[in-house]
């Protein structure tokens, strides 16, 4: 089957060296790396966001210069910063990301927002406020979901719930996301592949299992993943990453 997206020579200078990848509609890969690897240069530029350059086809259309309305129908882009200083109700912030005719009822009750569509952003809590703008991500229904770090700030509830939400839209709703995971275990049980990242550039992009068996995430990250239950332990900080 062909990739829903194709990125070829995606490069942000500084930040991010000529890389390319596939996504497939019907999976979760997560985004892994230590901070400064790649992850969120990586989503700017498959989003488009300037000074990226590069190639980004999604389901045979290239993105670059399309209009706002049908870019929201492809793909949508959540950024890691939850920080939303404007005075406005949380059903606004939705609207206003919105194509026309979007029905998002579903979404906010899944994620469980009906209580906080009237009350204003900037007096939300920090998860209050990542639950809703999560909300604003998956609302257009779009094919592709680039995610930063959806899961930070989230209690260990509605992280779990969110997981599960991502790998239900990927599996039942044959979307594809791609998803930047700090949390290793969580990135390895949830994530159909792994994309592996360091020194801005992608390192590996194989199954989870696949990946831990190569040794890459203990030479990359400094510990290891010990056991089938992937045990986080201390590796020799000695080693070259």
């Amino acid at each position: 089957m062909s990739p829903l997206v194709t990125a070829q020579d995606l490069a942000i200078a500084g930040r991010l060296e000529p890389s390319s990848l596939e996504l497939r509609a019907g999976e979760l890969v997560g985004l892994v790396g230590p901070n400064g690897s790649g992850k969120t240069s990586l989503l700017h530029a498959l989003a488009g966001i300037p000074p990226s350059t590069g190639n980004v086809r999604i389901a045979g259309q290239i993105t670059k210069g399309m209009h706002p309305d049908h870019r929201q129908r492809l793909f949508t882009f959540l950024p890691a910063s939850r920080d939303v200083v404007w005075p406005l109700k949380a059903r606004d912030l939705i609207s206003l990301a919105l194509p026309r005719g979007a029905d998002w009822a579903k979404v906010a009750e899944r994620l469980d927002i009906g209580a906080l569509l009237d009350r204003r952003m900037d007096r939300l809590s920090t998860g209050e406020r990542s639950r809703v703008m999560i909300a604003r991500a998956l609302a257009p229904d779009p094919r592709l979901l680039l995610l930063d770090e959806p899961i930070a700030n989230l209690d260990p509830l509605w992280q779990l719930l969110l997981l599960d939400e991502l790998r239900r839209l990927a599996h039942d709703e044959d979307k594809a996301l791609l998803v930047a995971i700090h949390d290793l275990r969580a990135a390895a049980e949830w994530s159909d592949r792994l994309i592996l990242m360091s020194e801005r550039q992608i390192r590996a992009d194989a199954a989870p299992s696949a990946l831990v068996a190569s040794g890459l995430i203990e030479k990359v990250f400094g510990v290891e993943l010990a056991g089938a239950d992937l045990r986080l332990r201390l590796a020799d900080r000695q080693s070259s990453p």
